[in-house]
């Protein structure tokens, strides 16, 4: 019954909003995407227009200087969840609406943190890690969320990549066969027709190597009406479609956002979420709980909690370290394994995401671990009094393992693997310009 009333007031409220836009337009055209990507809020006048409030004239200005560096687009679906009475506290106005704070730039601040421009070796990809890559194929999105780590690029709306650049992309995944995964990334890779889509989707299911195509979007949250049937009917034609999807609230979830997550699953999509730590928004061990059982009530499992990058303008959204262990204590053993997302920080310098993770190995010895468990019982766990690893020179070919290797690939060791394999002689890993070293050297 709440849910129905809590349905009910949406609507009410996205109605008032479409008239408000044009008073001509029927409410059906509320859930046509082109609609709401034509109306979409990027004035002050307007937002206070469809909001119904009024700021001063000091908020005024401290949003019109936000404006001049951080642009504002929203849709009208995801601003009609705005708690008009009390929207400067209200956790959708936080994630879409400028603030002054963005303005403050802290000594740490970075236009390009994770160093993804250092990491490119061809415009539109980042290569990181060794058998993956991120391809962005759009720089725009539906929203212009006010955490995004990538608010270099918000606003550069003139920039789409067309085919030639995109097929330089491609073509840098087709030479590289270590490659077996390929983020589809942006901006929001929805934002694109789907014709344009389905050809980079075929483009990159023809090269043998690609086993996994995964596409990060943020519509189920911001323009869940972009889930329409016949984009996932083309998506459908795809095999090993991976979705992940960036809910961050709880109220973020509404009856059209469950509508569109009901499609992909139906259809056969794996889902997940990846959510960023954002303080005055979730950092909350309730909220964020609450969060992660309505994603996984509706088949999606969390993925990452990040912890918020050093990117220019987001000091207000980041929270200690110590927070977001605070919220991973309080899920480990208080709710379904699954549904614990890993919590994580995208290392500055592009070192890639570092997990964070509570400790609960506390000691060992030789034939015994230490180990703790969520309530904080401590208990003991026995190691096997003769081990006899077996030694691996690599040599797959002559592997006398009862293990089938079939369709298994071999790729080098690196970093701590490097350390840890048997065939390696290196026996450490030493930073660059490292002073005792150098001393040797003289």
């Amino acid at each position: 019954m709440v849910a129905d009333k809590l349905a009910k007031i949406f609507n009410e409220v996205q109605q008032e909003i479409a008239e408000i836009i044009d008073e001509r337009i029927p409410i059906s055209k509320w859930k046509d995407w082109n609609w709401q990507m034509k109306h979409a809020v990027k004035d002050i006048k307007t937002l206070e227009k469809l909001l119904g409030i009024k700021y001063t004239d000091e908020q005024k200005s401290e949003l019109a200087k936000t404006l001049e560096k951080f642009p504002m687009s929203i849709t009208p679906y995801y601003l009609s969840l705005i708690d008009s009475d009390d929207f400067l506290n209200d956790p959708i106005y936080l994630q879409s609406v400028p603030l002054s704070s963005e303005l403050i730039m802290d000594a740490e601040d970075m236009r390009d943190p994770l160093h993804e421009d250092s990491d490119s070796p061809v415009p539109t990809i980042t290569h990181r890690y060794p058998d993956r890559v991120l391809f962005q194929i759009s720089n725009i999105c539906s929203m212009y969320c006010r955490f995004c780590t990538r608010k270099r690029k918000v606003g550069d709306s003139d920039y789409i990549p067309i085919r030639g650049i995109i097929k330089d992309g491609i073509n840098y995944i087709r030479k590289t066969p270590a490659i077996r995964d390929v983020l589809l990334s942006g901006g929001d890779p929805l934002m694109l027709s789907d014709d344009y889509l389905d050809w980079i989707l075929t483009e990159l299911e023809s090269i043998p190597h690609v086993e996994v195509i995964r596409i990060g979007t943020r519509m189920p949250v911001v323009l869940p009406y972009r889930i329409t049937d016949d984009l996932v009917k083309m998506l459908k034609k795809h095999k090993n479609v991976w979705i992940n999807t960036h809910f961050n609230h709880p109220k973020e979830i509404t009856t059209s956002s469950k509508e569109a997550l009901a499609k992909l699953a139906d259809n056969g999509f794996p889902l997940g979420n990846q959510s960023v730590l954002l303080s005055g928004i979730n950092d909350c061990p309730k909220i964020m709980k609450s969060l992660l059982h309505k994603l996984v009530a509706n088949r999606v499992r969390p993925y990452y909690l990040y912890q918020c990058d050093l990117s220019e303008g987001l000091s207000h959204f980041r929270t200690p370290v110590g927070k977001g262990m605070e919220i991973i204590e309080s899920l480990i053993g208080h709710t379904s394994g699954f549904a614990v997302p890993r919590y994580v920080i995208d290392a500055p310098g592009g070192g890639g995401k570092i997990p964070v993770m509570p400790q609960y190995l506390i000691s060992w010895s030789t034939n015994k671990v230490i180990l703790r468990n969520y309530e904080g019982v401590i208990t003991t766990y026995k190691e096997p009094d003769s081990y006899e690893p077996v030694y691996c020179d690599r040599n797959c070919d002559k592997c006398e393992l009862q293990l089938s290797l079939e369709d298994g690939d071999e790729a080098p060791a690196i970093g701590i693997a490097e350390l840890l394999a048997d065939q390696e002689d290196k026996i450490s890993l030493i930073p660059e310009g490292n002073k005792r070293l150098d001393r040797r050297d003289d």
